[in-house]
Formats: C-alpha cells, sequence, structure tokens
C-alpha cells in the first residue's frame, strides 16, 4: 500500500472513529445526566462492563489472530479459515451469551463480590439482557478483523458507529417510560445491528456464508490461530483489564466510585481510540504483511513512525487534558443528577489517568509487532506483569488510604511499567532498532514549552468565568501554537497529520 492512500486511508478511519468515540462519549455523559455518581450509575457501568470487555479482549484477540494467520495463507484455504473460525467463534460466544442470560447475578457476584445485595439484584437486572449482547458484540470484532484484512476499512469502522448511535438513541428516548433498563436494551439493540450491517457487509463482499464448518482441509492453520488468540487476551487486552479491575475494587468503595472511574476513563480512552485505532486498524494488516514478505528494513520504519507519530499526538492531547482536567468534566457531565461533588472526585481522577495515556496507547502498538511476528510470549509476560503484578500489588495495598485514587495510580505507574518493557524486548527478542532520537529530543522540548505557555494561558484566560468559551479559546491557541512550534522546530509528524488532514 503506498504511503499517500494509507494516509487517506487513516484519515477516513479516523473520522468515522472520532463520530463513533464522540457518540460512545455521549452515552457516558447520559448516564451521569440520570444518574450522577450513585448506586444506579455503578450498576449500569458494572453490568456493561463484562460484555465490553469481552468484545474488546476477545473479539480483539479473535481478530488480531485471524490478520496474522490469514494474511499468511493463499488461495482457497483462506476461504476455508475464515469459515472454520466463524463457526467455532458462534458456537462459543452463543454459549457464553446464554449461560449470561440463564444466571446473571452468579456472574455478578463473582466478579463485583464487594457489592451489597441491592446493587447485586440490580445490576443483575441489567447484565441478563446485556450479556445477551456478548455474541453479536464478539463476532462483529472479528468480522471487522476480516474487513480490514481485505482493505474494507471504512465499512469496519461503520459498525461501531451504528452500535453506539442506537445504544444512546434507546437509552435516551425510552427512559422515562423503561427506567433503568432501557440502557439493557439499547446495548442488546446496537450489537445486534452492528452484527447484522458487518455481516450484511461480508455476504455482499462474498468473503463469509453462512454454513458452519470445524474442520480445515490443510492441517496447522487453527494450532496457530489459537497460539496467538489465547495470549492476546493477557497480552493485548491490557487496558481492558485495567478497567475490569478498577471496577472489581470499586464496587468496594462507597456507591459511586465505579462510575467516577469509569467517567474520568473515557477521557484517557476518547483522544487515545481515536487516534490510536485509526492507526492501529490500518497499519497492523501492514505489518503482518510486511513480515510476511521479510522486509525488517521496512518494518523497522513502520514501528517508528508510529511510534512517532503517537507520541506527537498523545503527549500534547494529554497536557491539554491535565490543566483543563476540572473545566472539561465540568461542562460536559455537570447535569441533572451530576453535582459539584462529581465533578472534584471526577476531575481528579482523570488527571491521574490522562498522565498514562501515551503509554496505553503505545503498549496497545507494540504488543501488535509480536503478535504480528507470532511470538506473543513477550507481549504476555509483560502484560501479566503489569496488570496483575504491578497495578493489582498498589491498588491492593494503597486502596484502603486513598481510596479510589490509588486505582487511578496503579493504573498509570504500571502502563508505563510496561511500555518499559516492550520496548526493551522489541530491541532484545526481535532485533527491531528504535530510532529518530534527534526528533524525540525535539519533540520533548516543544512539549515542555507548550505546557508552559497553556499554564499561562490559563492564567490569563480565568477571567472570563465561562468554560465553554476559555475551552474553546483556549483549545484553538494550544492547537495552534503546536502546529506552529512543530513546524519551526523541525518536527517532522507535522507534516505527515497535514497530509491527513487534505486528504
Amino acid at each position: 500500500m503506498k504511503a499517500r492512500s494509507l494516509i487517506q486511508i487513516i484519515g477516513a478511519v479516523a473520522v468515522i472513529n472520532l463520530l463513533s468515540r464522540f457518540v460512545g462519549f455521549f452515552r457516558e455523559v447520559l448516564i451521569g445526566y440520570h444518574f450522577g455518581t450513585s448506586m444506579e450509575a455503578d450498576s449500569v457501568v458494572a453490568a456493561y462492563t463484562i460484555p465490553n470487555f469481552l468484545y474488546i479482549a476477545a473479539g480483539g484477540a479473535i481478530a488480531t489472530a485471524f490478520i496474522s494467520v490469514y494474511s499468511k495463507t493463499e488461495g482457497t484455504l483462506q476461504r476455508a479459515f475464515r469459515q472454520t473460525v466463524f463457526t467455532y467463534s458462534f458456537f462459543f460466544f452463543l454459549f457464553v451469551s446464554l449461560a449470561f442470560f440463564l444466571f446473571p447475578e452468579f456472574w455478578i457476584r463473582l466478579t463485583f463480590w464487594g457489592f451489597n445485595e441491592n446493587e447485586r439484584v440490580l445490576t443483575a437486572g441489567l447484565f441478563r439482557w446485556m450479556g445477551i449482547s456478548t455474541m453479536f458484540l464478539a463476532l462483529s470484532m472479528f468480522f471487522t478483523g476480516i474487513l480490514n484484512v481485505h482493505d474494507r476499512f471504512r465499512t469496519s469502522a461503520l459498525g461501531p458507529l451504528l452500535n453506539n448511535v442506537l445504544f444512546v438513541g434507546v437509552a435516551g428516548s425510552f427512559y422515562y417510560a423503561a427506567g433503568i433498563q432501557a440502557y439493557a436494551f439499547g446495548a442488546l439493540l446496537g450489537a445486534v445491528f452492528m452484527f447484522a450491517l458487518l455481516f450484511y457487509s461480508l455476504r455482499k463482499e462474498n468473503l463469509l456464508s453462512v454454513k458452519f464448518s470445524w474442520r480445515m482441509p490443510a492441517p496447522g492453520h487453527m494450532k496457530r490461530f489459537l497460539f496467538i488468540a489465547l495470549p492476546i487476551l493477557f497480552g493485548g487486552a491490557t487496558l481492558q483489564f485495567y478497567f475490569l479491575i478498577h471496577r472489581v475494587f470499586a464496587a468496594q468503595l462507597a456507591d459511586g466510585a465505579i462510575a467516577a472511574l469509569n467517567y474520568s476513563s473515557k477521557f484517557v480512552q476518547l483522544p487515545q481510540t481515536i487516534l490510536m485505532t485509526a492507526v492501529t486498524t490500518v497499519i497492523y494488516p501492514l505489518i503482518a504483511k510486511t513480515i510476511a514478505a521479510e522486509n525488517n528494513t521496512k518494518l523497522n520504519d513502520i514501528l517508528n513512525r508510529g511510534m512517532s507519530l503517537l507520541t506527537f499526538i498523545m503527549v500534547p492531547a494529554s497536557i491539554y487534558v491535565f490543566l483543563y482536567a476540572e473545566e472539561l468534566i465540568r461542562l460536559l457531565f455537570e447535569y441533572g443528577e451530576f453535582k459539584v461533588d462529581s465533578t472534584k472526585v471526577t476531575a481528579s481522577l482523570l488527571k491521574i489517568l490522562v498522565l498514562g495515556m501515551l503509554a496505553h496507547a503505545a503498549n496497545v502498538y507494540l504488543t501488535r509487532f509480536f503478535y504480528a511476528m507470532e511470538r506473543p510470549a513477550s507481549a504476555i509476560v509483560t502484560g501479566l506483569i503489569a496488570v496483575f503484578g504491578v497495578n493489582a500489588s498498589i491498588a491492593v495495598l494503597f486502596l484502603d488510604r486513598y481510596g479510589v485514587e490509588a486505582i487511578a495510580w496503579a493504573t498509570t505507574i504500571s502502563a508505563y511499567v510496561q511500555m518499559v518493557l516492550l520496548i526493551v524486548l522489541l530491541a532484545v527478542r526481535l532485533k527491531l532498532k528504535f530510532s529518530g532520537l534527534g526528533n524525540y529530543l525535539k519533540q520533548g522540548t516543544l512539549f515542555a514549552i507548550l505546557f508552559l505557555l497553556l499554564l499561562n494561558i490559563k492564567d490569563r484566560l480565568m477571567v472570563l468565568d465561562w468554560d465553554l468559551l476559555e475551552l474553546l479559546i483556549s483549545g484553538m491557541l494550544f492547537i495552534g501554537f503546536t502546529i506552529l512550534l512543530a513546524s519551526l522546530s523541525g518536527v517532522k509528524e507535522v507534516k505527515v497529520l497535514k497530509k491527513m488532514v487534505k486528504k
């Protein structure tokens, strides 16, 4: 794929992801409006935690492993491999969804043992219906893998957008008629329609049929697939394990802790997922194809270009969100049942979590190289150390003393531990070379200047006493100064972003 075409596709995917993530973010705003940081808010977030975790973790593992093996498969074996993976995935997630529907309280009690009886009953009632969506969500993620490896990036990005639109639309429209259950029905309908759209697209492209296939005509493919997919649950879904652990530990705290962590973590996810997903969605198939072609020079170039671009995007975004955390939370959430106290606790968590935004994005990107080369052990080990070692240990040791902030700090610190480990292992195990030190030094100097500059802007604009106007002016000035200073200092990533905007 030519560089110009790659930039065009990344730009188009970024726009669709932007719409999808903003609609998804509005869902959190709606939860805040209806429930604030209350027991009901905790229940809605907790009930959707398991289906969403399996959607991204298990579904993402299947899609990633599928792309890795499929890109190295030729001829009629590709169709057979698609159908076999679909068959096993379909029946596995059908069984899981039925288990969730039939025994919802068992799963809630198992996961959120800190809930009291009222919280368990309410959450289980929501989970009964949200749990059914697991099959449609996970299979939809697999479908996006098929579409992406065939360069149908725009189509695959439309599915999550439809899912979020329907979730928000149903929950918002029927809340006053159906109460809190409107969120359960919104989650289910959104997943069903996303599944239908993506399946229709695959059928239209003749990339999938409704026939079930239990065996491959040639041995080895499914073994390689499982060898990659199973480890990704621990190595590639690190961010989702963080959020799962957030909610497990927060369930032991006062009402609203889960909700406050959820609202603040969405600020970390929003800029990170929009931009990082657009890059990795397009670049991961390219990584797999480059490895298959044994072009190590190009692979090094992809590694360094991606990391440099992620750094240039994530750090300025982190700076802005850190300094304007309270204003952002107040502007977007402080309505209805979301009161001043909710704003303060959510903003304090946001400041901690946003410090780890770069590390989370980099970890997702870097682990893709291990999976594409079918050497996932290093990614798994770093994920286990970070999530269940560093993260869980900090949370356990300091939860009683610092409360919900201990969970946030545990997440940020452990994310950087994993990033450092991955960088070392990429060089030692995969023999990939990091370059561009001079460009990173330029970026570091630029970021320091931008931080001081934004502090000055914030001090001068405080007299406005109007969050929306202050955020608009400061945001435009910050973006303008970032582009100007980056151009003057010769930071090359600004040229790449300009090309993406033009196309």
